[in-house]
């Protein structure tokens, strides 16, 4: 899991995750995308590969590219524990909101 959060704090690295996310992608569709130069994308494609988010196969010539969900769904299992204090806290607002919206409407 460390590895794969480590790819993603990588804006560059979560453009292409996202990408990824709609399908697979022949690596040139990935070059394209991002502002910066071929070697520079290579080298985020080694990382997302090292950290086991994304997968390659050769088609000829080409090098597709898709996302692997696993290490995915193991940082979403961790955040679990987390996303209920957020809940708490979003419902909480919710309720501070329609409070005030209520106190509003009566003066």
């Amino acid at each position: 899991m460390e590895a794969a959060m480590h790819a993603l704090a990588d804006p560059h690295r979560r453009a292409i995750v996202e990408r990824l996310a709609r399908g697979p992608a022949p690596a040139g569709e990935l070059d394209a995308m991002l502002p910066i130069a071929r070697p520079g994308v290579s080298r985020h494609l080694r990382v997302l590969r090292e950290a086991g988010l994304v997968e390659v196969r050769r088609d000829a010539q080409r090098r597709v590219y898709s996302l692997r969900p696993e290490p995915l769904a193991e940082i979403d299992d961790w955040l679990a524990g987390y996303r209920a204090l957020w809940q708490h806290q979003l419902d909480a607002l919710h309720t501070e909101i329609a409070r005030g919206k209520r106190e509003r409407r009566s003066t």
